[in-house]
């Protein structure tokens, strides 16, 4: 896919199912992605994240040669374009982890989002790429923010996440 310095991001292979597995059972990763009320086990990360009719490029964020997360990224349907007003738009949405806690909280997240957003606009000519975290989440927000996306929408009760509906900001860079 792409690499830039000491990051690098490839696409996710079958050998990856483990690597997901394990982030996507770590109560400290799931505060915020899945929810700690859902773990998941092999045979769900093989059930989920390797389903062949599946339109998500799928792809694994490696740091100084280490696997440490993982990021997708996949073209707006109709319908969600809409919804969020960008019908007549090339838009990209991106969805991302950093599963290896210890790599938090050192420039790596902010340098994978704006790493993806560089690729999406020049390789994919996208127009826009949104993200929608929970409001909550303010950690990645600030990530978001550095990497020049503007918060534009309320997403009221967007996501079902340990038992309560969350609101989310649809979130989007542009040029």
């Amino acid at each position: 896919m792409f690499q830039n310095g000491y990051l690098k991001v490839r696409k996710l292979e079958e050998k990856d199912d483990h690597l997901l597995a394990k982030w996507l059972s770590d109560p400290s990763v799931l505060e915020f992605y899945e929810g700690r009320d859902n773990p998941f086990d092999l045979a769900r990360v093989n059930k989920v994240f390797y389903a062949p009719q599946d339109v998500v490029d799928k792809c694994i964020v490696e740091f100084d040669s280490n696997e440490i997360g993982y990021i997708q990224f996949y073209q707006l349907d109709e319908e969600t374009k809409k919804e969020y007003g960008y019908e007549n738009e090339h838009v990209y949405g991106t969805d991302q982890f950093i599963g290896e806690v210890e790599y938090w909280n050192k420039g790596i997240g902010t340098l994978l989002v704006s790493s993806m957003v560089n690729f999406l606009m020049e390789h994919k000519k996208a127009a826009r790429v949104v993200m929608d975290p929970q409001t909550r989440n303010t950690r990645a927000i600030k990530c978001y923010e550095k990497c020049g996306f503007k918060k534009v929408k309320l997403l009221p009760s967007r996501e079902l996440h340990e038992g309560e509906y969350k609101d989310c900001w649809l979130m989007e860079y542009r040029e």
